[in-house]
C-alpha cells in the first residue's frame, strides 16, 4: 500500500488583523503561533484550507 502524502506546513505570518475565515483555517490546520509547523496530510480538506491563507504559510512536501 502507497503511503499517503504529507505536507509540513508553517505559519510565517502574524494572525494578528486576519478575518475570522482565515484564522479559522489556520487553527484547523493545527498552527498555534509564528514560525509552529505541522504535519499535515495531502487532503483535498487541507488543500482548501493551505489554499485559503498561502499568502500567510510555508509548504513543504515531506
Amino acid at each position: 500500500m502507497a503511503k499517503a502524502k504529507q505536507l509540513r506546513v508553517t505559519l510565517v505570518r502574524s494572525l494578528s488583523g486576519r478575518l475570522a475565515g482565515h484564522k479559522a483555517c489556520v487553527a484547523g490546520l493545527g498552527l498555534r503561533r509564528m514560525h509552529h509547523s505541522v504535519v499535515v496530510a495531502d487532503t483535498p480538506e487541507n488543500r482548501g484550507m493551505i489554499n485559503k491563507v498561502n499568502y500567510m504559510l510555508a509548504v513543504e512536501e515531506v
